[in-house]
């Protein structure tokens, strides 16, 4: 199980810094210092492969959310998610995501389920701290949709222009407008 998490950890910071379009198992185990064969044999093949790199490198946002009761509690938690795909550990992981979700739009028989995956494990677990502090179901849907692609938006418009300050301002404003 070891060598597989190693395996597992190197794949994800490669993805991270080479991206995902060209993903090929031959030169990926090459890079990596293992065979194809071991890749297979640890992860099946390619789609097996990136589905957990992309699960183990998103944000556990439900970690992040589950204890939310109240609004202070909403807004703290938007504030850390925010936080970790701009500043913590998540940052280098968010440029591989939106690779994905960017490549879905074009390529969805082969992107469109880890898109949609991604999308969801971010959207449910906001939705449900939503509607623990009083929101009704669809009302947190819609708040959690807005989170996590304004958030992500302005991740991307963030790694596009370099623009902290304007980007922060308007990360304050999409927190405002979706947890008040």
């Amino acid at each position: 199980m070891n060598k597989r998490a190693e395996l597992l950890r190197a794949i994800v910071e490669h993805l991270q810094e080479h991206g995902v379009a060209d993903l090929s198992l031959a030169p990926l185990a090459q890079r990596l210092g293992t065979s194809k064969r071991m890749l297979l044999y640890y992860f099946e093949g390619r789609g097996a492969l990136l589905s957990e790199a992309l699960a183990a490198s998103r944000p556990n946002v439900t970690e992040i959310f589950d204890d939310v009761q109240d609004r202070e509690g909403l807004r703290s938690a938007v504030e850390a998610l925010w936080h970790a795909i701009t500043k913590g550990n998540q940052h280098r992981s968010i440029r591989m995501l939106l690779q994905v979700l960017s490549l879905a739009t074009t390529q969805p028989e082969t992107y469109g389920s880890f898109a949609v995956t991604a999308v969801h494990a971010m959207t449910e677990p906001i939705a449900s701290a939503f509607e623990r502090v009083g929101f009704p179901p669809g009302e947190a849907a819609a708040r959690a949709t807005l989170v996590v692609s304004g958030l992500r938006g302005l991740c991307q418009d963030l790694l596009v222009t370099d623009d902290r300050d304007r980007v922060e301002t308007a990360a304050e404003r999409l927190l405002d407008s979706a947890t008040g």
